[in-house]
C-alpha cells in the first residue's frame, strides 16, 4: 500500500496528544455497551461457557471484516477493484472496539473498571508514568 492510496486526513503526520474523554460521553459509552449486552444475553440461543466462547468469536468475524474493508479500499482484490471508502473500514473499526468491550461485559460487569484498569497499565507501560 503507498501513501497515495490512503487520504492524508486517515494518517496522522504527527503523535497527537490524547485529550480527556468527557464524563459524560464515557458514561454514556458503557451504558450503551451495558444495553447491548443485555439485548444479546436476553436472546441467546446458546448460553454459558459455549455462549460465552461464541461472544469471543465474534471478534475474529469482525476483524476479518476490517481486513475486507482495507482490501476494499485500497482495491488489492484485481477481481473486485475498489469496493469499499476508508469510512467503511473507520466503521468496521469501531464495531471491532463495540464487540470487543460487549465481549468484556460478557466476563464481568465491572466492565468500565477492568478497561479502565487495564488501559492505565498499558498507557504507563508504553509512554512512561507522567503519561497519565
Amino acid at each position: 500500500m503507498t501513501d497515495q492510496t490512503v487520504p492524508s486526513e486517515t494518517v496522522p503526520s504527527e503523535t497527537v496528544p490524547s485529550e480527556t474523554v468527557p464524563s459524560e460521553t464515557a458514561a454514556d459509552l458503557w451504558a450503551a455497551i451495558d444495553a447491548l449486552w443485555t439485548w444479546l444475553d436476553t436472546d441467546q440461543p446458546i448460553g454459558g461457557r459455549e455462549g460465552m466462547a461464541l461472544c469471543m468469536l465474534k471478534l475474529s468475524e469482525e476483524v476479518g471484516e476490517v481486513a475486507q474493508a482495507v482490501i476494499g479500499a485500497t482495491g488489492q482484490n484485481p477481481r473486485k477493484g475498489v469496493t469499499h471508502t476508508w469510512e467503511d473500514v473507520q466503521g468496521e473499526l469501531c464495531d471491532v472496539v463495540i464487540t470487543a468491550l460487549v465481549a468484556l461485559r460478557t466476563l464481568t460487569p465491572d466492565t468500565r473498571e477492568v478497561f479502565d484498569r487495564h488501559l492505565e497499565r498499558v498507557t504507563k507501560r508504553s509512554l512512561g508514568p507522567a503519561s497519565r
